[in-house]
């Protein structure tokens, strides 16, 4: 999907330990991050969408899967839309940038998955851009 991108890391071992990096992630205009947690993988959060907010996506522990999908129409999308996801493995150091006009949501793979988000707008920005649209919409979480 255009604007939607994977930016991927690589990991060094040695004797004092291993270092995870994705070294072509900049951060210009990245104003906040936060962290969730997920204790088991029947949680879904799905979905929220921002027509201003860019949101880059790392997996810090454990694996998810990060779906986006672009809305037609803001207040009633179709329900027939493509989603897309791709699958964030804290293994496979990488970080999934999602543009301003998408919908994201997550679900963790693994008991206890961790995942980073950085976003550009402050919270307050982030609340005055947000769209919930169903979990059960697009993609069927179930076979993900």
């Amino acid at each position: 999907m255009e604007g939607v991108t994977l930016l991927k890391g690589g990991a060094h071992t040695d004797a004092r330990g291993q270092i995870a990096f994705v070294n072509d992630f900049q951060f210009p205009g990245v104003k906040r991050f936060y962290q969730i947690t997920h204790p088991d993988t029947s949680v879904v959060r799905a979905w929220q969408g921002h027509q201003v907010e860019h949101k880059y996506f790392y997996v810090v522990k454990g694996s998810f899967a990060v779906a986006w999908v672009q809305p037609d129409d803001w207040s009633k999308p179709s329900a027939m839309l493509p989603a897309f996801y791709e699958t964030l493995n804290a293994g496979h150091p990488a970080v999934l940038s999602v543009p301003p006009g998408f919908a994201n949501g997550i679900k963790a793979l693994e008991k206890d998955s961790v995942l980073l988000v950085y976003s550009n707008l402050t919270l307050e920005q982030s609340a005055e851009d947000r769209w919930q649209f169903d979990a059960g919409l697009w993609l069927d979480w179930n076979n993900i």
